[in-house]
Formats: structure tokens, C-alpha cells, sequence
């Protein structure tokens, strides 16, 4: 257990540096395009996590400390974004449609609106 909590932790130290790092270069850049850096560390992510569960499921002898530490460490720290999709796709490709399209729009309807509500109360 130990060397997962480590490898959880040692990914999510590259994941979060890799996040700042694009982040600071992007609002160096092009300050005006701010949600630029979000959008990048989505999008990679979610090219990698699906490129990861692909190879896991057809790579099983690859060490369990590896999986959690390239996705929840890495993929954790850099975006939980990439998560959200792929449970998307799963739920898609077994045939679950509606469930999926409730989590879609929970997810992003409910995000926008908690994201409000805190917004809202701490205005209070």
C-alpha cells in the first residue's frame, strides 16, 4: 500500500508541476488567453488517459504502482478533467446513454453552478 500512496504522490508532484508550468507559460505569452492553459491541460490529459487505460487493459503485467501513479498522481494533479471523460466514454460504450448524458450535464451544469454558489457565498 505504501509504495501506491508513493507513486500516487510522486506522479501527482509531476502533474502539478507540468500544470504550473504550462500555466505560467501561457499567461507569459499570451496573458489575454488566459483559460488557454486549462484548455491544453485537458486536452492533454484526456489524450493521455485514454492512450494509459488502452494500454493497461491490454498490458496487464504493468504494475499496479505505475497505473495509480500515471493516473491518479499524474493525470490527478494535471486535470481531473480527463477522468470525467473517460467515465464518459465508458459509460457510452456500454451502452449506458442516459446515464451518461446525466453525468455530462450534472457534471458541467452542476459545476457551473456550484462554482456560482461559492462565488455567491462568499460574497455574503
Amino acid at each position: 500500500m505504501i509504495r501506491m500512496v508513493l507513486a500516487a504522490a510522486a506522479g501527482g508532484v509531476a502533474g502539478t508541476l507540468i500544470r504550473f508550468g504550462v500555466a505560467n507559460w501561457i499567461n507569459a505569452n499570451w496573458p489575454r488567453y488566459f483559460y488557454g492553459a486549462t484548455l491544453v491541460v485537458n486536452l492533454l490529459g484526456c489524450l493521455l488517459i485514454g492512450y494509459l487505460y488502452m494500454t493497461f487493459l491490454e498490458r496487464p503485467e504493468i504494475p499496479v504502482e505505475l497505473r495509480v501513479g500515471l493516473v491518479v498522481g499524474f493525470l490527478g494533479a494535471l486535470t481531473t478533467f480527463s477522468t470525467f471523460s473517460l467515465d464518459t466514454l465508458r459509460l457510452l460504450e456500454s451502452g449506458q446513454v442516459g446515464v451518461a448524458l446525466a453525468y455530462l450535464a450534472l457534471s458541467v451544469g452542476g459545476g457551473l453552478l456550484a462554482a456560482w454558489l461559492g462565488i455567491s457565498l462568499a460574497r455574503l
